[in-house]
């Protein structure tokens, strides 16, 4: 699948590069332990810039999902899953994701996935497969 790479930014470089050595890492606030995706350098929620980036356990739940059957450019392979995921050791973190390794049709609200990374040159794309 043809995907465009992401721009690296102070703020998300450990989220785009952490799977190059197989861990998911979610920006969390020192001060208040508040989980923050998209990444950013100052805590939404207490405005601390004590912000860093923290270890998941990868493991979540299907929120939502929809097949794309489209192709909306060239090279891109259809039909795909993109789904919301739920993390379940990240409060209120969700993550806007392709499902790989299974058919459309295997896909459920609330079903437990795992993460995996497909990288590209030096980013590691977060992806999510069922959990089984």
């Amino acid at each position: 699948m043809t995907t465009p790479l992401p721009k690296l930014t102070p703020e998300n470089t450990a989220f785009w590069t952490g799977g190059l050595s197989g861990d998911l890492l979610i920006m969390r606030c020192s001060d208040c332990d508040h989980r923050i995706h998209p990444p950013q350098l100052v805590c939404p929620s207490c405005l601390s810039e004590q912000t860093q980036p923290h270890k998941a356990s990868g493991n979540g739940s299907i929120y939502s999902y929809t097949v794309n059957r489209q192709p909306w450019m060239p090279g891109l392979e259809v039909p795909y899953s993109l789904a919301i995921i739920d993390l379940d050791d990240q409060p209120g973190v969700r993550l806007t994701v392709r499902i790989v390794g299974s058919q459309p049709e295997d896909l459920r609200i609330g079903a437990p996935v795992q993460v995996d990374f497909e990288v590209k040159e030096d980013i590691a794309i977060p992806v999510f497969r069922l959990r089984i």
